[in-house]
């Protein structure tokens, strides 16, 4: 039996090798991981599907500003092992992370990827027209949803990385804010 749940520690080596299986090292050119890079996940918002003992699955969701002033979450990458794709753990990972950003008082997560796939979960363009990347994107592949009514809706401007830096990815940044302040 498939386990979802919070990520471990533990979980790093064998995620990265997922996501290195499901993606190749062209995951780390893409504009979404320009949002991700020297930040941490959002704290709760990291999920790992176990079976046997193994990683078979992940997602994680970052927190970003949809424009001035609107603090929405970044979900991706959602992973799953080639052997078990196309049996619904995909769907089952969308459903739990969108259900405990919910739970948590997020008001919307944003994404990069297959209109289609994602707009069972709701993940629409239109939320998303006002919006743009900070580097190259396809227009129609970046989606919304609102988790809280209207928290999306006439979003403006330009996705920004927010929440907390990853000390261990970029000391330096860190202890320069820390100055500053």
């Amino acid at each position: 039996m498939i386990e979802i749940r919070d990520e471990r520690p533990t979980d790093v080596s064998a995620r990265e090798q997922l996501l290195d299986t499901c993606f190749g090292p062209a995951r780390f050119l893409k504009t979404s991981e320009r949002l991700r890079e020297g930040r941490l996940p959002a704290h709760g918002l990291s999920l790992t599907a176990e079976l046997n003992g193994r990683i078979v699955g992940a997602v994680r969701l970052w927190h970003v500003e949809a424009g001035r002033g609107r603090p929405a979450l970044l979900l991706g990458p959602l992973a799953v092992d080639p052997s078990l794709q196309g049996h619904g753990l995909g769907s089952t990972l969308m459903w739990a992370s969108i259900g405990k950003a919910r739970a948590l008082g997020h008001g919307a997560i944003v994404l990069v990827g297959d209109a289609p796939y994602y707009a069972r979960f709701g993940f629409s363009g239109d939320l998303m027209s006002g919006l743009s990347m900070p580097g190259p994107f396809e227009r129609t592949r970046l989606l919304g949803v609102n988790l809280r009514r209207g928290a999306l809706d006439g979003a403006t401007g330009i996705l920004s990385a927010s929440g907390i830096l990853d000390e261990a990815a970029c000391p330096e940044e860190l202890d320069s804010r820390r100055q500053a302040a």
